[in-house]
């Protein structure tokens, strides 16, 4: 697979089920937020799961083993095997395991998840530096000073550090917290250097096992997140779907560099059962130019959206079956005029925004979300 150039949204040729075989989903944000499911959620994956879709569940969360977290699916009505989840603890296991000797000491930044990754690999994971041969780091909500410091005096030692992941933040039922980039970045910022590998999302690495262990032909990475899901997902030449049910708003879309814009967008999950629709953007006559001034107007079925002069205006506020349509005329107008040098920033990104967030709508009832 090669990463996906970036394009305004692609049209399906079906349902996003119909035209995937399987679908490699973001936990947190996604499938549920803590201890509880995201909205939908269950029924939409039960859905799936008995139209004979394959259900691949990858985190970049390394605090837990996948044996817990598929638990905690089965616990939340969710069909989840324990192969099923792959996490960016076991990307660095299998990492260290091939750089090192068998039964190397690791000291372990992290928790239960990580542990038993690394012990699965036959290393040893060790929480005294002096016996160490490697550090991997990975999330914990318990995580303190001491281990901090531990890892900072390793890393300063010269020992090669493998990060799991490098998310900013984790969601929570309160709001995004810090998540284990913000750790990592601690421990760099003291020992005076970065990891010497990152295994997590948003590389290719944890969606390249879970194609090849489910044995997908045509998968579908679903996700909240754009510098993690959404740029992987590019990143590894697969289709990607945005739900709103996470860290990613109206704003953050909008702002969305070229290597982690989404293909499809929905409100939650139940978009997956939802035909998506493309987006025709044209400046002046021809269709995908944008003008040197930054004009263009994007069609989303009857949605229109001109940016000019560095504004944005909702030309036709046709919101469409599932309320977005015009978001997608707006992010694919945004997107062109950003990458043809004019992008909106400040003000004018806030004015966008202000613009859009009133038509975006999540119809309820009985075939009101049907688009086909």
């Amino acid at each position: 697979m090669t990463p996906r150039a970036s394009a305004p949204f692609l049209p399906t040729r079906g349902t996003l089920l119909e035209d995937h075989d399987v679908l490699l989903l973001d936990l947190d944000g996604v499938v549920y937020v803590g201890p509880d499911a995201v909205p939908h959620a269950p029924e939409a994956l039960r859905a799936a799961a008995e139209a004979g879709h394959r259900l691949g569940y990858i985190t970049n969360n390394a605090s837990r083993s996948p044996s817990t977290v598929a638990a905690h699916l089965r616990d939340l009505d969710v069909p989840a095997a324990d192969e099923d989840v792959v996490n960016s603890a076991q990307a660095a296991a299998d990492h260290l395991a091939r750089e090192l000797p068998a039964g190397s000491r690791v000291l372990l930044v992290g928790t239960t998840g990580l542990r038993e990754a690394l012990t699965d690999v036959g290393l040893r994971p060790t929480e005294d530096r002096h016996e160490a041969v490697a550090v991997v780091q990975g999330f914990s909500p318990d995580l303190g000073w001491q281990q901090l410091a531990e890892a900072t005096h390793a890393v300063r030692s010269g020992l090669p550090w493998v990060a799991t992941n490098l998310d900013a933040t984790v969601p929570t039922p309160g709001g995004p917290a810090p998540g284990n980039g913000l750790l990592v970045d601690l421990v760099a910022r003291a020992a005076g250097r970065g990891p010497d590998v990152v295994c997590g999302k948003p590389e290719r690495a944890l969606f390249d096992a879970a194609v090849a262990r489910l044995g997908a032909a045509r998968a579908l990475v679903v996700g909240d997140r754009l510098d993690t899901d959404l740029q992987g997902a590019r990143t590894a030449g697969l289709d990607g779907l945005l739900v709103l049910t996470g860290v990613t708003g109206v704003r953050e879309l909008l702002a969305a560099e070229p290597h982690e814009r989404p293909t499809h967008v929905g409100h939650d999950l139940r978009s997956l059962q939802d035909a998506h629709p493309g987006v025709d953007v044209v400046a002046g006559d021809v269709a995908g130019d944008v003008a040197g001034d930054g004009e263009v107007t994007a069609t989303c079925r009857d949605a229109v959206v001109r940016v000019a002069g560095g504004r944005c205006a909702v030309a036709a506020d046709a919101a469409g079956p599932d309320g977005l349509d015009v978001l997608r005329a707006a992010a694919a107008a945004v997107w062109a005029v950003a990458d043809a040098g004019n992008a909106l920033t400040g003000e004018a990104l806030t004015g966008a925004v202000t613009a859009v967030e009133p038509t975006v709508g999540v119809p309820d009832g009985p075939g009101a979300r049907s688009v086909g």
